[in-house]
């Protein structure tokens, strides 16, 4: 009986322990978007010259930024409403600071060079909602699928 008992706390154990690094290692949603979102660009067809920007997001969203270089992330914050740990100010002309937003919290975060990311978004210094225009031009002029925000 008192095997059983150890058998049974080890057991407990080792679950509590699993259910607690599964807790406080879960990826942040806008970072598991971002793969999502990147997954998504770099599979468009090569025969596929415009897309809706709703069509390729595979989330929800209601709002997205695009800051220019060198925007300070207290310039960040105040314009999306809050702040969070993952923010990083761009450093130099080209890289990608894009954050999609749902109900006034961050969704998917876009930060670096596209040619690092494998793919790149562009519509600098707008906000755009689901409600305008969201065709965007695929360039793959640069060797990777390269969205471009064209007002028709």
């Amino acid at each position: 009986m008192k095997t059983e008992i150890k058998v049974a706390i080890v057991v407990v154990s080792f679950l509590l322990i699993a259910a607690f690094i599964k807790f406080f290692d879960k990826e942040d949603v806008w970072k598991v978007n971002e793969k999502r979102l990147k997954e998504e660009i770099i599979s468009i067809d090569e025969s596929v010259t415009k897309v809706n920007l709703l069509d390729i997001t595979p989330f929800e969203w209601d709002v997205v930024y695009s800051f220019d270089p060198y925007t300070s992330s207290e310039d960040i914050y105040e314009k999306v409403g809050y702040k969070w740990d993952e923010i990083t100010e761009t450093v130099s002309e080209g890289m990608n600071q894009i954050v999609f937003m749902k109900d006034g919290k961050v969704v998917c975060y876009v930060y670096g060079y596209p040619e690092n990311n494998g793919y790149g978004i562009n519509f600098h210094a707008q906000m755009l909602t689901v409600d305008d225009p969201l065709t965007f031009q695929v360039d793959r002029n640069s060797g990777f699928n390269y969205l471009l925000f064209r007002v028709e």
